[in-house]
């Protein structure tokens, strides 16, 4: 087994970086619609590339916020576009 060891400064900001992980995930897990995802979480959620994301911005499928080159979307307007093109299940006649 390998020890790893550590000043205290160290210490303190290791602590300091998982207190700051722990709320951003509870502040996530409490209202989840009201999150943010950027680019890359939304692409990688969606299975889609970045011109398809491209193309449903223009198209205005997708609402978003852009600040600088950074484009980010609110989890509720991708529940929103599920939402909206949901095809629910039909019973197959024989």
């Amino acid at each position: 087994m390998e020890a790893i060891i550590l000043t205290k400064d160290q210490y303190q900001e290791l602590l300091g970086r998982i207190d700051e992980i722990k709320s951003s995930i509870t502040d996530k897990s409490k209202n989840p619609e009201d999150a943010f995802l950027d680019n890359a979480d939304f692409l990688q959620l969606m299975n889609i590339s970045k011109r398809t994301a491209q193309s449903w911005r223009d198209e205005g499928k997708i609402s978003f916020s852009q600040i600088g080159n950074k484009i980010y979307y609110r989890m509720s307007d991708v529940q929103a576009l599920l939402n909206k093109n949901y095809n629910k299940a039909f019973k197959k006649t024989r």
